[in-house]
């Protein structure tokens, strides 16, 4: 009776006066928890986002494709993205994280594994379209998740640490792609197809495992005390019923503030650089005269360095009164590296400008997403973050799409870098203008 009691009291007890908690050793403990596993997910989500970008080395040659139906092809996985993102990222809020993002991993691995067996453009295209409609919904999905999860002082490094998988997916996967790429000829397929179906298997072990893995939130945390559980729950209503007061929380409030779609045009723009240069840097490699196998090796070098740089320029970000310069800057240099490598020819100096560009890339989008989510909560937070992340994505399908196009009109990679570097300059030029959402009222 006794112990009921101290628990009910627990429970409605305000977690300002719960000192017995210590919050950074509570949410230490959370971040060693919950990170792990959604980070190595989502090098997994990106490898499989990108690894065509490795197949094409010979796929191209081996389906007939010109450079505009690649580019073409490997855009529209973004295309499917945005369709089926917003849906997704709803159905995740009703049926919690742990079921759906355990169906997202689950199909886009079998799709992916289905894409080795393409025969042409179209059934190309088709694969890459049906991918991200399986994928929809896991980025933003993610990034809902740590609503649930971190308080805003604490959410910016669960971000920065998860996007970390983006370099170390790159980091990890061109020089694995580039040796499965080798094994030309392993029961009776080609190294494109070896790629392929390897490297899409982790998604569905993963997918099966979220569903033991993963809890949907502190309450069904089993490693929490009861006590630690209450205190995060109501840290974390007592921060977004503030948010909501000031900026909303329905999904008609993300949908009708206007600095939601502004923020999607930043991201758009981010993504045209990051998803354009992804996904081509294997072939502007390959022009060194590299093997497949020292291609891996060369693309891994900017996404090493670049691991290192956004984890710097997160922590100097987050101990800044001011996110927004960091933010700025990134994409600003972004922009200036790419153009510059746009004119040198020797592979050093070349190299040496796409790496300072990754870095700034990858700079921008650890600080980037903490910006909504300090503005964004309930329904809000589900719609305004699946709807940045899709429009956003939309870069995914411009950007590998604009260089294919032009790199086959010009026959160069000169004039289709000069252009990813301009969608540059527009996001930061933007993101100037708009200044800090959570600075300001609706």
């Amino acid at each position: 009776m006794s112990t009921t009691k101290e628990t009910s009291m627990d429970m409605k007890t305000p977690f300002a006066a719960r000192a017995e908690v210590n919050e950074d050793a509570l949410m230490k403990r959370v971040l060693r928890h919950i990170i792990p596993f959604v980070f190595i997910c989502y090098v997994v989500s990106y490898l499989d986002r990108i690894n065509v970008g490795f197949a094409a080395l010979t796929m191209n040659r081996d389906l007939g494709l010109s450079p505009a139906e690649f580019g073409l092809g490997a855009g529209l996985f973004f295309l499917g993205y945005f369709i089926f993102e917003i849906p997704s990222n709803l159905a995740m809020h009703k049926f919690g994280a742990r079921v759906w993002i355990a169906r997202i991993m689950i199909s886009w691995g079998v799709i992916s594994m289905a894409t080795a067996f393409v025969v042409g453009p179209k059934s190309f295209a088709l694969s890459r379209f049906l991918l991200g409609l399986a994928e929809a919904g896991f980025t933003p999905g993610i990034y809902l998740y740590f609503t649930k999860w971190f308080p805003g002082a604490w959410r910016g490094k669960a971000t920065a640490a998860f996007l970390v998988g983006i370099p170390v997916a790159n980091m990890l996967g061109s020089p694995i792609s580039g040796a499965l790429m080798e094994l030309h000829g392993l029961a009776g397929l080609k190294g494109w197809q070896v790629l392929l179906l390897i490297e899409a298997l982790p998604a569905v072990v993963l997918g099966v495992l979220c569903l033991y893995l993963l809890p949907d939130g502190p309450m069904q945390a089993r490693w929490l005390t009861q006590q630690e559980r209450s205190w995060l729950e109501d840290k974390l209503a007592s921060e977004q019923k503030t948010l909501t007061q000031k900026h909303g929380d329905k999904l008609r409030d993300a949908f009708t503030n206007w600095r939601v779609f502004v923020l999607a045009l930043i991201n758009f723009c981010g993504i045209i650089g990051s998803l354009g240069i992804g996904l081509w840097l294997p072939q502007i490699v390959k022009e060194f005269g590299l093997r497949a196998g020292q291609v891996g090796l060369v693309t891994a070098i900017p996404y090493a360095v670049g691991a290192v740089s956004m984890l710097l320029w997160a922590r100097l970000a987050n101990r800044s009164a001011r996110r927004l310069p960091y933010v700025v800057s990134a994409m600003m240099i972004a922009a200036l590296a790419l153009a510059t490598s746009a004119f040198l020819a020797a592979p050093v100096a070349k190299m040496l400008a796409i790496t300072l560009t990754v870095s700034a890339i990858l700079s921008f989008q650890a600080t980037f997403w903490a910006i909504p989510s300090s503005f964004l909560t309930g329904r809000a937070a589900a719609g305004g973050l699946a709807l940045i992340v899709s429009i956003g994505n939309l870069g995914g399908f411009v950007g590998p799409s604009m260089i294919g196009f032009i790199r086959q009109a010009t026959n160069s990679f000169t004039v289709p870098l000069l252009s990813v570097a301009g969608a540059l300059l527009i996001g930061a030029c933007a993101m100037l203008l708009l200044g800090d959402p959570s600075r300001a009222s609706r």
